[in-house]
């Protein structure tokens, strides 16, 4: 199967003074196209860390980081930025709407940096409200939804450019397990439709829906578990 996203040997290093922190320390990673992954360790473990590199927010300090086939290592802020909003989408804990835009206009979002048309930004955004099944809401803003209606409406968000890759930071850490346990069911469908996931948790539950769960520890891959 191809990598869709690929780490070799990345370490990332921070000054704290006059002490560097190891936050990553010679992270190799491959997770092949399709493939759902969980990423699970400690306060202080390299879990963050290593979602902002493969989120294209940060860049290894040493190390390469291959995305889709390209070298993002070393790619200027502004082709960086690119990169992210091309091919990568982002859900949240805390969801990150804007609160005085609709529905339809948080999907949007992505598509405007992108300079997509309005018109076909319109036809997309409703599309994506309909399959999160906020077609009855599309005009609302987000503080007349509930919880599970806002993580919709940022995997509407998230999907609006067709990332190759979604990436997930504790995506139900603020709802309850029933409205939790729907995100998740929503996340198990965009993979079984061929989406690549990768997914901070830190729930051994979420976990389990994953085909593969990799456990941080002082910055390395610790071990990793695989189900059929």
């Amino acid at each position: 199967m191809t990598a869709i996203v690929r780490l070799e040997g990345a370490t990332r290093l921070y000054r704290m003074g006059e002490h560097t922190v190891r936050a990553l320390d010679g992270v190799d990673l491959e997770v092949p196209e399709g493939q759902y992954l969980a990423v699970m360790g400690p306060s202080g473990s390299g879990k963050s860390t290593l979602l902002n590199l493969l989120g294209c927010l940060d860049r290894p300090t040493t190390g390469r980081y291959w995305l889709a086939g390209r070298d993002v290592s070393r790619l200027d802020d502004a082709a960086l930025s690119r990169e992210r909003n091309r091919r990568l989408g982002f859900v949240f804990q805390s969801y990150n709407l804007i609160p005085h835009l609709t529905v339809l206009e948080n999907i949007e979002v992505p598509l405007d940096y992108a300079g997509v048309a309005p018109r076909t930004a319109r036809e997309r955004s409703t599309g994506l409200a309909r399959r999160m099944g906020l077609g009855e809401r599309t005009d609302h803003r987000p503080g007349q939804l509930s919880g599970g209606q806002q993580q919709r409406v940022a995997i509407g968000r998230a999907l609006a450019n067709d990332p190759v890759v979604l990436l997930a930071d504790e995506p139900t850490g603020n709802l309850d397990s029933a409205t939790g346990l729907e995100i998740l069911d929503v996340l198990d469908g965009l993979c079984a439709a061929g989406r690549t996931l990768i997914v901070v948790t830190h729930d051994p539950k979420v976990a389990t829906r994953a085909h593969r769960t990799i456990h941080m520890l002082d910055g390395r891959i610790d071990r990793e578990e695989r189900r059929a």
